[in-house]
């Protein structure tokens, strides 16, 4: 059996018969280099970091483009530096499950050092010099969407935030109020130019990352704690730049199934944790065999050969569209379509889900027949062939332990992008008819069908129970739909009464539906598939002509 933390030169013979693959270069000279040459930081260290930008850091190592490796800082959950971290080396394997069933492990060992920020203790003063080296080059971030809000929608600091508003950047733990207070002490030392690098996976992260720092850092400069020098710096982007980009690599939790296989293997370190804030990780990180990132050119501080790791570097236009075209069109669509009828019908997987014919169908319908035609080509590679990828490859790998309970976590805050985007093009578009979409109102039919019921809770399509996951609009949308029930029998106009409020809400859909056809297709869909149990089959093969 092997650990993580063993030496891979005495250890070779076990290495191989547990058929890892192992780092050619000296982890131990690389870790030294880093200590006084860092160049590349990261917020975010969960399993995205470590399936994605840790291996490319390990890369770009291997290819001799640098001696340096990357450093990781977690502010949300750091428990997981303590746990996940610090006890194997900073090191993980990396596990790629491929479609045919075969799997590819890997030491990642280009993390060279880790910081879990808590409060600013030894930790932070170590991140702070890392900050203000001079020769760090870029930060790039993993944190989720939601760790780029500042201020809810009155105007006023979020709860958590407006300690660190109030006391100023020696209070900062947040992701956001963490990083601006870096950037100020970066600032202090001499203001080295810095590219500050979204990694998230929403539309223009870049811009909605620079927005929330540039509001922190004007908070403070409001109660005296910064000057307008620091903020003028910040929208400077020849001094601070905040790139656009595109990322995709299906990276579910660490599974238990794939922890079994590792220990058949002869590898050890397997166990599940979960950090105090509810973080799952492991010393191994499950992922797809694709990924992309795409990261807008704009580094003041100059970057190493992203090319060189598989990374696209494009200009603004070029990453902004490669984004639509995945995040509108030819992926997440599919994704949130398919898990919310995974969902109905008590798929436990994904690739399971879209095993079943009719949903197949309907993924087919959403992406080729109704996104392709409206998503402009971001020239870099076929949306066509990425599309075709995500249908006949990527979601139905049964190697990956991904759930439709996951990829349906926060759907009302998804869908606004996924299908809102699509209808307002067809609204836009005097040659385009609204009416010829079939597969969007199904898919939010379908929705709206899983959301029926009380307390967080719905019914399959068998009549059986079933937890919605978590949303933060879900109290309110299932108040909206109190008035239906599974069976009800209800009519054309009782439905369209109770979710009108609902197709009218523009946050959710981009426009309000109840003055498109889209309104009663939707209507009628949802009448069909709460009518009784045993529906969600014959309405959607009905709708689709199967």
């Amino acid at each position: 059996m092997v650990h993580l933390n063993d030496d891979f030169k005495l250890h070779a013979d076990q290495w191989q018969r547990a058929g890892i693959t192992v780092p050619s270069f000296d982890v131990d000279a690389m870790r030294e280099t880093t200590a006084s040459h860092p160049y590349w930081l990261h917020f975010g260290a969960g399993n995205l970091f470590r399936a994605v930008h840790a291996p490319i850091a390990q890369a770009l190592i291997e290819a001799g483009e640098r001696e340096s490796g990357v450093l990781a800082a977690e502010t949300f959950d750091p428990d997981i530096i303590d746990k996940a971290y610090r006890p194997f080396a900073d090191r993980c394997l990396q596990v790629v499950l491929k479609a045919d069933g075969s799997v590819e492990s890997t030491v990642i060992a280009s993390v060279a050092g880790s910081f879990g920020v808590r409060a600013h203790d030894e930790q932070w003063q170590a991140l702070e010099r890392v900050f203000t080296h001079p020769e760090l080059q870029f930060v790039t971030v993993t944190i989720t969407e939601k760790g780029y809000a500042v201020e809810g929608a009155d105007g006023a600091p979020l709860p958590w935030i407006a300690p660190e508003v109030e006391n100023g950047p020696d209070s900062a733990v947040s992701a956001m109020g963490a990083m601006t207070a870096l950037l100020f002490a970066r600032f202090n030392a001499g203001g080295t130019p810095i590219a500050m690098v979204s990694t998230d996976n929403f539309s223009q992260n870049g811009d909605r990352f620079a927005a929330a720092i540039r509001r922190f850092a004007e908070l403070w400069r409001e109660r005296g704690f910064v000057g307008q020098d620091f903020v003028d710096w910040l929208a400077d982007p020849t001094k601070v730049s905040f790139p656009l980009s595109m990322i995709d690599r299906i990276t579910p939790n660490p599974a238990a199934s794939v922890a079994a296989m590792l220990q058949e293997r002869g590898f050890e370190d397997t166990q599940l944790i979960r950090g105090e804030r509810g973080t799952n990780i492991a010393p191994f990180a499950n992922a797809e065999e694709t990924w992309y990132l795409v990261v807008e050119d704009a580094f003041p501080n100059g970057r190493p050969a992203l090319e060189k790791a598989g990374v696209y570097v494009a200009d603004r236009d070029t990453v902004n569209l490669a984004d639509e075209m995945k995040v509108t069109t030819c992926l997440n669509p599919l994704h949130t379509a398919v898990a919310t009828f995974g969902m109905l019908l008590g798929y436990e997987s994904m690739s399971q889900a879209i095993a079943d014919p009719s949903l197949k169908a309907l993924a087919e319908r959403l992406g080729y027949d109704e996104g392709l035609p409206v998503v402009a080509d971001p020239g870099i590679f076929s949306p066509r062939e990425f599309l075709r990828q995500v249908v006949e490859v990527r979601i139905p790998n049964p190697n990956i332990p991904d759930t439709p309970a996951r990829i349906s976590t926060d759907t009302s805050q998804k869908i606004p992008v996924r299908y809102g985007e699509t209808i307002k093009k067809y609204l836009a578009d005097s040659e385009r008819d609204v009416a010829d979409l079939v597969a969007i109102p199904l898919a939010i039919a379908g929705w709206l069908r899983l959301l029926i019921g009380a307390d967080g809770q719905g019914t399959r399509d068998d009549g059986t129970p079933v937890t919605i996951s978590p949303d933060p609009r879900l109290g309110e949308l299932q108040r909206d739909l109190a008035g239906l029930s599974v069976g009800g029998r209800h009519s054309q106009a009782q439905v369209a009464e109770a979710i009108a409020p609902i197709l009218a809400d523009a946050s959710l859909f981009g426009a309000d539906l109840t003055e498109t056809a889209l309104a009663d297709a939707i209507t009628d869909y949802l009448v069909r598939f709460a009518a009784g149990t045993g529906t969600v089959h014959t309405v959607v093969n009905e709708a689709l002509g199967l």
